[in-house]
C-alpha cells in the first residue's frame, strides 16, 4: 500500500515474513487507485496505466498458489477488478 510503504516502510514487514518462511517479492509505485482517484471522472485510464507499470505484470507472471498481500483497500480493489485477483490482508 503507498501510504504505508512512504510513511512506515515495509523493511520491518519484509524481515518477519521471511522469518516465517515466505518468499516477499516487494513492488515499487502505486497500484493506480490511489483512494477514490482511479474512481473520479477522467482518472480511469491513468489508473490502469499506473497499474500496469508494476502490480498488474507482477499478478499476471506469479504462480497461482502465490499469495498476494496488500494491506490496501486501493490496492486489493485494482488487483481484483483488472487482474482477477484477491488479495490477503
Amino acid at each position: 500500500h503507498c501510504h504505508h510503504h512512504s510513511v512506515m516502510g515495509w523493511d520491518a514487514d519484509a524481515a518477519l515474513l521471511t522469518r516465517a518462511g515466505a518468499s516477499v517479492r516487494t513492488l515499487s509505485g502505486c497500484c493506480g487507485l490511489a483512494g477514490n482517484f482511479g474512481m473520479e471522472a477522467g482518472h480511469y485510464d491513468v489508473s490502469v496505466q499506473v497499474a500496469e507499470d508494476q502490480l498488474l505484470p507482477a499478478l499476471r507472471t506469479a504462480a497461482a498458489d502465490s499469495v498476494y498481500l496488500a494491506d490496501g483497500f486501493s490496492c486489493r480493489t485494482q488487483a481484483e477488478q483488472l487482474a482477477g485477483r484477491s488479495g490477503t490482508t
